[in-house]
């Protein structure tokens, strides 16, 4: 009985085994069926007549005119309208295939052609490994995606993620714009584009670059790091990372970015910007300073919130809290500021509403040129456009000019109003009208104090040399004397009003950011680097079945990985006759 059972359990092994054996065997439907021995030893020439020969094997459909058919190799080539079919979404068209039932590992040439339900795939040469499901050209190719066409010297596709893999001359070209990679990872079923290496994304208005980033063509928006940059027509943009959408020509960027002015020669800096081309606009926050030159010297100009907008002939820049303004022989603070730089206009402003920093509580907005203090609640200068230097200045209501005596004390005057003016932007005159108040501490020439002098008149005129008041000349219902130092009360000293703001003074361009905390930068999202591929073509192990049938046109060499190049096409056979024909 044991051995009964061991016998039937042998047979169904056996039988098993020739089953399995039998289904991977190539089955083929054929119109006609010649041999020729002497021609194709070991093999059958099958053709067509009125239906193309048919392949089937372990899932793939071929279609062909004429076929070689080695069925002891189960191996097969094709000739002539060859056409395969993998399940619902994978077909291929070429002149010439070859297929091997082993290892299952194809290979099609002559205007190869293979389709996905959202691309096709146009080269010369392809491999087919069906066991990896990966496809494979190194003559040149052509994909094209409702997004655009994209060519590569070398591709390589893997069907199960729908993914191509583009490397050398990369370029992907739509309507709207052209993209250029050293790499360019692409999915078909989404149309996402993964750009590794120096990459551009070109077009009428703008040129995106970065060496690693993310591009959606279907949507139109992408994702940038790694020395990403954005150049429209007069505008740069730099960040860490960079969002931009096409469709809205929108971008914006985080942390160390740069947004350059090529024609105004300005800069804006900061860590979180927005770039609204249509509107001729920027917005910058998180430690946010604009610089522009003005007669080889830069202005600085830091606020919590910085705008420009305008095209670049009548650029107007606005910044927002806590304004703080550097220049070398001049600074100052407000609440905003609003510079035209079409007129030259510089507007320093006490806003009435809106949030204030937490450094400190809003004041008048203050000017400091040399040792001279002014505050008022409007303070505009004025630069003249064609030589870019300060022209004049005005402080509109409550007007208040500060100056540290050599020695000691503060020299003052006030007023309703106040008109400076400059040469070679330095400070040289002031004027001050309605209702001026000075307390002036006099000097002779060996700056030994002489009095105070504290005067009442209608207007004042003040002389600078070397940023120092040289002389000042009173107009009209003057009304004051000069008063031994001894003599005047000191709790008289100051005019009232008086506000000496010297310790916050902006001496240095470090000086815009004293007592404010680093802004914390956002951690950015990074795109992964490529997948670490193996070869398309393994190195095979001994007694391991090889990729080529013996019988196939393509030499071992030919399944090496190399640069890009083509394996010449071969002329399809001549039509044998069966012994009925003849």
């Amino acid at each position: 009985m044991r051995k009964l059972l061991l016998l039937i359990l042998l047979y169904l092994v056996c039988n098993a085994s020739l089953f399995s054996q039998e289904g991977k065997k190539i089955d083929y439907t054929s119109d006609r069926t010649v041999k020729n021995e002497e021609k194709y030893p070991g093999a059958i020439v099958l053709s067509k007549v009125q239906n193309q020969v048919h392949f089937i094997h372990e899932g793939i459909e071929i279609w062909c005119d004429q076929a070689i058919h080695y069925d002891q190799e189960n191996f097969f080539k094709a000739y002539g309208n060859v056409r395969m079919q993998q399940g619902d979404t994978v077909s291929m068209e070429s002149k010439y295939a070859e297929y091997n039932g082993d290892t299952q590992f194809a290979f099609a040439s002559g205007q190869v052609v293979m389709q996905r339900p959202q691309t096709t795939l146009k080269t010369d040469t392809l491999f087919f490994d069906r066991l990896k499901q990966q496809a494979y050209y190194r003559s040149g190719g052509k994909v094209i995606d409702t997004g655009g066409v994209i060519t590569s010297n070398i591709g390589r596709y893997f069907l199960e993620k729908d993914k191509y893999s583009f490397v050398s001359e990369v370029k992907l070209t739509n309507p709207e714009y052209v993209i250029t990679s050293e790499q360019l990872d692409f999915y078909g079923e989404t149309g996402h584009a993964y750009l590794y290496g120096p990459s551009t994304i070109e077009s009428e208005s703008s040129t995106v670059y970065c060496e690693r980033g993310f591009y959606d063509t279907r949507g139109d928006t992408g994702y940038f790091v790694k020395n990403s940059r954005i150049d429209y027509d007069n505008r740069t943009v730099k960040g860490d990372s960079m969002y931009f959408n096409r469709n809205t020509n929108f971008a914006s960027a985080t942390n160390n970015i740069e947004v350059i002015d090529t024609i105004n020669e300005s800069v804006v800096t900061g860590h979180y910007a927005e770039v609204f081309k249509e509107n001729d606009s920027v917005f910058i926050t998180k430690k946010a300073v604009a610089a522009s030159v003005q007669d080889k010297d830069s202005l600085f100009i830091h606020s919590d919130t910085i705008m420009i907008t305008g095209k670049p002939e009548k650029r107007i820049i606005r910044g927002f809290y806590d304004v703080r303004l550097y220049k070398s022989n001049m600074s100052g603070k407000s609440d905003s500021v609003h510079i035209n730089q079409a007129t030259g206009l510089t507007q320093m402003i006490n806003l009435n509403s809106g949030p204030v920093s937490s450094i400190e509580v809003r004041r008048s907005p203050v000017l400091w040129s040399g040792l001279s203090q002014m505050t008022g609640d409007t303070i505009h200068l004025q630069s003249n456009t064609r030589t870019e230097q300060l022209d004049s200045l005005r402080v509109f209501n409550n007007a208040f000019l500060i100056q540290k005596d050599s020695i000691k004390g503060y020299n003052q005057v006030k007023g309703q109003d106040l008109v400076g003016l400059f040469e070679n932007n330095e400070l040289y005159q002031v004027d001050i009208n309605k209702n001026t108040e000075t307390l002036y501490y006099s000097r002779n020439s060996e700056k030994e104090l002489i009095g105070i002098n504290k005067t009442l008149s209608s207007s004042i005129k003040i002389l600078f040399s070397d940023r120092q008041i040289d002389d000042i000349y009173y107009y009209n219902n003057v009304d004051g004397d000069l008063t031994p130092e001894e003599d005047f009360p000191i709790n008289a000293r100051k005019l009232i009003g008086f506000n000496w703001r010297g310790d916050e003074r902006i001496l240095t361009k470090q000086d815009l950011f004293k007592g404010q905390p680093e802004p914390e930068l956002i951690k950015i999202e990074g795109i992964p680097l490529p997948e670490e591929q193996n070869d398309f073509f393994d190195e095979r192990e001994e007694g391991e079945d090889m990729l080529l049938n013996e019988k196939s046109r393509l030499k071992p060499d030919d399944l090496k990985n190399r640069e890009k190049d083509s394996i010449p096409q071969l002329k399809e056979p001549q039509k044998l006759k069966s012994e009925e024909e003849k």
